[in-house]
């Protein structure tokens, strides 16, 4: 396939894409004289046209109403966080039941493993993919030492083979196994942020809990990116933010999915008033009474102007619908893998896709090792107007997402790219 056809192929796309009218709904950025090609939903997704109104919407009930905005808000603030899990379970595959937002992603992955990881003399390892995020590195060892281990003994990392860029989903079962009833807790990174990966997450739940260690993941970079079930896969529990692929604002909040088998349990937990139950819960009573739900877990009461964003987005995912949205998505990869392969065809020795070539292992990502020169092709990609992102050693991150990317605009960078590694 050359690049001319490619080309041709993405015009088509984008004629005939029943999610084009979207793009006009998000805020593209700009440098002097032109807008830009925004690839790095991975890192900040877009701004959505709508959230200054769902905002102010807020702060004009704050206005109005002061403090009987709890109750006579448009959308009451004592209840706000409830808007939420109807407009995520088609993007999370959960019950509502399973899912409440909440604090953000770090915050909610030390909750989490204070109720589901709790090593025993024989049963204390932690699993994981090597290279997970750093933050996600730190709570783990910082947890494994709360509990007066060693990391180096505890947590096991699983890398890919010698002179492969991605983990075999086989060595990643080979070594829950292997970890055996020393396993106390697999959380991986349902797509890992470095290379792209979407791991198995079915597959790796079942694999877990057959070793009878509880299984949990970090969805930073799956939700609102790939299609999820965690419900009818069992997983036991997962958190993620808001401001990737779900575009709801820097730092926005995040959200938290715990299965319906662990709501009414005796699970540890650190507790706050907004998990005691709700007809009670202003009585501010002594003993601990939870919520039979995920909502069991909350501390504090809603961040209602983050929120707010969240809102607005999650909005525009509902009227997207999810079935079309992984679709696109699904094709914007394949147009960019297929112009990639045939650059490294044109370009031998050049760069390194990453990512998987199977569709069933990656998502909106794809990342690109360039072992010299990578950095100046990275600026002059910047120059040239595409926004991705750089990752030490040598490495660029690009998203082309469903909601407000171009298929033309795969193909232009795909030519750019071209051009740049010519020179």
């Amino acid at each position: 396939m050359t690049l001319l056809s490619l080309s041709e192929q993405a015009k088509q796309l984008d004629q005939a894409d029943p999610l084009a009218s979207f793009r006009d709904r998000f805020h593209i950025p700009a440098q002097p004289g032109r807008a830009v090609t925004y690839f790095t939903g991975n890192s900040l997704g877009l701004m959505p046209k709508n959230v200054p109104e769902y905002v102010n919407q807020e702060l004009n009930d704050w206005a109005q109403w002061g403090v009987e905005g709890h109750f006579q808000a448009k959308h009451p603030w004592v209840s706000y966080h409830e808007l939420f899990p109807s407009l995520l379970s088609p993007i999370l595959g959960a019950l509502e039941s399973e899912i409440v937002v909440m604090n953000q992603l770090t915050v909610n992955l030390h909750l989490l493993m204070v109720s589901f990881y709790r090593p025993t003399t024989k049963r204390f390892k932690i699993l994981c993919e090597g290279r997970a995020f750093s933050s996600d590195q730190y709570a783990m060892e910082s947890q494994v030492r709360f509990h007066g281990l060693d990391p180096d003994q505890s947590i096991v990392e699983v890398f890919p083979r010698d002179g492969e860029s991605f983990i075999r989903k086989q060595d990643l079962i080979d070594a829950i196994n292997q970890a055996g009833e020393q396993l106390a807790l697999v959380l991986v990174g349902g797509v890992n942020y470095y290379t792209g990966q979407l791991f198995d997450m079915q597959e790796i739940t079942r694999a877990g809990q057959a070793q009878g260690a509880v299984v949990g993941f970090d969805l930073a970079h799956a939700a609102g990116n790939v299609s999820l079930q965690l419900h009818d896969w069992g997983v036991d529990f997962a958190t993620w933010c808001s401001y990737k692929y779900l575009n709801s604002g820097p730092g926005g909040v995040s959200g938290v999915f715990i299965h319906e088998r662990h709501h009414e349990t005796d699970l540890p937990r650190f507790q706050g008033w907004w998990g005691y139950q709700k007809q009670d819960r202003f009585q501010m009573a002594k003993g601990f009474v939870p919520i039979p739900t995920a909502e069991a877990w909350q501390l504090s009461n809603a961040p209602v102007l983050s929120m707010a964003a969240h809102h607005a987005s999650l909005r525009v995912f509902q009227e997207a619908g999810m079935d079309r949205l992984h679709l696109k998505r699904e094709q914007l990869s394949a147009l960019m893998i297929d112009g990639l392969i045939e650059l490294q065809s044109l370009h031998s020795g050049k760069f390194e896709v990453l990512t998987p070539m199977e569709i069933r292992q990656r998502g909106c990502q794809t990342s690109l090792y360039f072992s010299k020169g990578g950095r100046d092709v990275y600026n002059q990609l910047e120059k040239a107007g595409f926004v991705c992102d750089w990752r030490e050693p040598g490495v660029i991150r690009l998203a082309p997402v469903p909601l407000y990317n171009l298929f033309s605009e795969v193909t232009d960078f795909i030519c750019c790219l071209d051009k740049l590694l010519k020179a």
